[in-house]
């Protein structure tokens, strides 16, 4: 039950007993999504190369995983209003893994088409589970340390986007160009995939997992005042929109720009060098998790915004091999944003909040924005030349952090 207990600011009830266990699992769905997400760039260059698909319609695989988010951010809100947390990440376990055994019949037909909606499918179940997970993580616990939160859980996310360019790249670039029976290795590895989180599931299912019942704070605006209404909500979404499309364009072209800039390297290395990239995510995760104890989210977000602003511009110049470090050093400045953008956005919403969070998990679905785009520029003008849109929204980003989320100082998270 329930209770309102000594630590809990006013008006948020949290369940009796330690939130270690339930923050725990909820931690750990981000390495699930992170996985997934992981393998999804490298994907794109591997069916690029294997089914004679190119740059611009490779990206609709970006375009079926974050228009999932689109379609499902809404109803996975409403699961959430209606059953809680345990029921939300229970079935976005489920469909994520429907999802990844989709994959094994379309690898049997090697058809781009079937891996596109089995794609869908899969990013669907994860949608449910991002929105369920970000939001118990953002409400374990007093809302003043929910940005540390979320960024440590998004840390754990960035260990699974490490290891997805690890395995695709040692599994699905070992014979590239192969004849049919070349998706074999896209096959097992969703097939394990599926198995895992399986298993997973049936775990969460038996855990306990407390809900929180975050009710209307003193300071917050009135619980019946539209959301859009609320300037740092409406911008918030807007900023994550295109933040996610910004980083979903740089990744799933990742490996082409580092190809093309640095002679001699292969997509095999190219999806190593991704790796490298994203352990620099990673770093900037738990970095960033330490930066926030000293210095504000809103300031740090200004900074990284303009860092990575810079940095694009000297990816869009094309230089021999700086290019393509630059490229590098982009994914730690990203390491943090999401999570900044979602804790900002949604600081202050009262029992509006899990309507907000889902809001905000819809605006992953800005991943389509950019992707198709940068492709038809890349085929048009080169892939360096691409990267110019990225550089445009971190713009936006750096702006949100000075001044967008300036309304919510007070209730920072």
């Amino acid at each position: 039950m329930a209770i309102e207990t000594d630590a809990a600011p006013p008006g948020v009830a949290f369940p009796s007993g330690s939130l270690r266990g339930p923050l725990a699992f909820a931690i750990a769905c981000f390495v699930v999504w992170g996985l997934a997400y992981g393998l999804l760039d490298v994907l794109n260059k591997h069916f690029q190369e294997t089914l004679q698909v190119g740059k611009a319609q490779s990206t609709w695989l970006q375009i079926a995983y974050f228009g999932a988010y689109l379609v499902m951010s809404v109803p996975a809100g409403l699961l959430l209003q209606a059953r809680g947390y345990k029921a939300g990440i229970v079935s976005g376990l489920v469909v994520t893994a429907i999802g990844a055994l989709l994959f094994v019949p379309s690898a049997r037909a090697e058809s781009f088409t079937l891996f596109v909606g089995s794609m869908f499918v899969m990013a669907a179940g994860l949608c449910v589970l991002e929105t369920a997970a970000d939001t118990y993580v953002n409400a374990l616990g007093p809302p003043e340390h929910a940005s540390r939160r979320l960024n440590l859980a998004q840390s754990f996310n960035a260990l699974g986007v490490f290891f997805g360019p690890l395995i695709g790249g040692a599994l699905f670039f070992e014979t590239p160009g192969a004849a049919p029976g070349g998706q074999s290795a896209v096959q097992l590895t969703y097939l394990v995939i599926a198995a895992a989180v399986l298993l997973f599931a049936f775990a969460v299912s038996r855990a306990r997992l407390p809900e929180i019942h975050e009710a209307q704070r003193p300071d917050a605006p009135a619980g019946d005042a539209p959301l859009w209404s609320r300037p740092h909500f409406t911008l918030g979404v807007v900023t994550q929109a295109l933040y996610i499309g910004a980083q979903v364009g740089i990744g799933a072209f990742f490996i082409n720009l580092v190809t093309e800039t640095w002679p001699g390297l292969t997509s095999r290395q190219g999806a190593f060098l991704l790796s490298i990239a994203t352990a620099g995510y990673l770093i900037g995760r738990f970095a960033t998790t330490g930066l926030l104890l000293r210095f504000a989210p809103r300031s740090i977000l200004t900074v990284y915004g303009l860092a990575n602003l810079a940095l694009c511009l000297v990816v869009a110049a094309g230089i021999e091999k700086v290019s393509a470090v630059a490229l590098i050093a982009v994914f730690f400045f990203m390491s943090t944003m999401f999570a900044t953008i979602f804790t900002l956005g949604v600081a202050g919403l009262g029992p509006a909040t899990k309507r907000g969070a889902s809001m905000m998990v819809m605006a992953i679905g800005g991943g389509v924005l950019l992707p198709y785009p940068m492709g038809r520029i890349a085929e048009a003008y080169g892939t360096p030349a691409a990267f110019l849109l990225p550089a445009a929204s971190f713009v936006l980003v750096a702006y949100y952090g000075w001044r967008g989320a300036a309304q919510i100082s007070s209730v920072e998270a």
